[in-house]
């Protein structure tokens, strides 16, 4: 569901390299495909994607496809939004965000 080339996929396999041990803020956005919220939200995740560039990490985890990482977050509720610094959860929020919600999310770790 990547459709941004900015928008990393994560994986159970790929999470600790590209997450945890990033030296950049990672969003990380756990959706499924059967969510239709998560459909909604994935073209605003672009926009960030593409304007943070540089700045900001952005990637997708398929909660079905990576239950080990889904498990270990607590995700109980998709879209759920977890934004990463220095290896820990920031911040995290559920449920389908506008840009400018996105943009007022990542802004702790962005100044």
């Amino acid at each position: 569901m990547a459709t941004s080339a900015k928008i990393i996929e994560i994986t159970d396999q790929n999470f600790d390299q590209t997450v945890l041990k990033s030296t950049t803020p990672v969003l990380v956005d756990f959706w499924a495909t059967w969510c239709g919220p998560c459909k909604a939200m994935s073209p605003n995740v672009d926009v960030i994607a593409g304007e943070y560039d540089g700045k900001l990490k952005v990637g997708k985890l398929n909660t079905d496809d990576n239950p080990n990482t889904a498990m270990k977050y607590k995700i109980t509720a998709i879209p759920m939004l977890m934004l990463f610094h220095g290896g820990s959860v920031v911040k995290q929020e559920a449920g389908f965000k506008t840009v400018d919600q996105l943009k007022k999310f990542i802004a702790p770790v962005l100044g």
